[in-house]
């Protein structure tokens, strides 16, 4: 597993090789150091790292704040800022910048680890539900998508899921397995609203606990019918042999 890697921003040279030390010595990696705001952004563009500790009060024309937001405007990289300043005045205007922590000078080892892994767990579950967010919004506004894939959870994230590689749908109690060949997804959801979501033309409902995709069908033999490939069989509901019979293109 790759190394954190901790951009450090601060004017005083001792103060920025002590914090580059104590964070070697935690096991992270250094990306690069910045005396100054304007310096800070560039670094930041360029080396990507994934957190930056920032002090507030830089020398120049350019302060920790300013720095901060300028890299928010740009990147996602989460920032902490380290102050010796804790008054009001000076919080509220950092805390626009959505800093994801402050350090308090003088610090020790154990905050500067303390403050990096809080941060990079919040910016992470943040980020996962940002993705969310916006996959949700791009399947409601892109009408292109049609029917052709469904997203479903799995292990706290959505995975796409071709409607294709669908072989059935089966209901056990209040959940909802989607079966491939290879794999079982199983979601709390009906099977009236997964009947909703997936192609007419493709699925076909033959029990009151099931669903199959058509061209997965090998054979009938009644009164099941019979998978590709995994040779599932599956049962055939008395009031689903008629629809299912339309359905087939029988010869």
């Amino acid at each position: 597993m790759a190394q954190t890697s901790v951009l450090v921003v601060e004017d005083e040279s001792i103060v920025s090789k002590d914090i580059q030390h104590s964070l070697k010595k935690l096991g992270y990696t250094v990306a690069g150091a910045a005396a100054t705001g304007e310096n800070a952004v560039a670094l930041a563009i360029e080396t990507q790292p994934d957190i930056i500790l920032m002090d507030i009060m830089l020398k120049g024309e350019m302060n920790g704040i300013e720095a901060a937001d300028k890299i928010r405007q740009e990147t996602n990289i989460p920032v902490i800022f380290l102050t010796a300043y804790a008054d009001e005045s000076t919080l509220n205007k950092a805390k626009v910048t959505q800093p994801y922590g402050y350090i308090i000078k003088p610090f020790k080892e154990i905050d500067i680890h303390t403050s990096i892994e809080m941060a990079l767990y919040k910016h992470k579950k943040e980020t996962e539900v940002l993705k969310e967010r916006d996959l949700l919004f791009s399947l409601v506004e892109n009408k292109e998508t049609g029917k052709e894939f469904l997203f479903v959870k799995n292990n706290s994230r959505l995975v796409k899921l071709k409607t294709s590689d669908i072989y059935f749908v089966e209901a056990l109690k209040d959940y909802v397995t989607i079966n491939t060949l290879n794999t079982r997804y199983t979601i709390h959801s009906t099977m009236k609203d997964i009947e909703a979501k997936l192609p007419d033309s493709d699925f076909v409902r033959v029990h009151r606990s099931f669903i199959v995709r058509l061209d997965k069908i090998a054979a009938i033999e009644q009164p099941n019918v019979i998978l590709e490939n995994d040779k599932k069989i599956i049962p055939i509901g008395g009031s689903y042999k008629d629809e299912l019979a339309k359905r087939l293109n029988l010869v």
